[in-house]
């Protein structure tokens, strides 16, 4: 089960990362929050133990944030 977050403005978010390639061909992990469960670009996870979710608290937007 992915992790999912509601915001303050009712809006509920699924995570979801994907494995991407750098132009040094650096491989690195993307994390990103999407409304649709079932989004296509990435699959679903938990949060890291190294991260805690954020809200903006002018827009709702979620982030993650190392600690």
């Amino acid at each position: 089960m992915a992790y999912s977050h509601t915001n303050s403005k009712g809006s509920k978010y699924y995570l979801r990362k994907s494995e991407v390639t750098l132009r040094g061909g650096k491989r690195q992990t993307i994390y990103f929050f999407a409304k649709n469960e079932n989004n296509a670009k990435g699959e679903p996870c938990d949060v890291p133990e190294d991260r805690v979710v954020v809200e903006n608290p002018r827009n709702g937007f979620l982030t993650l944030k190392k600690k």
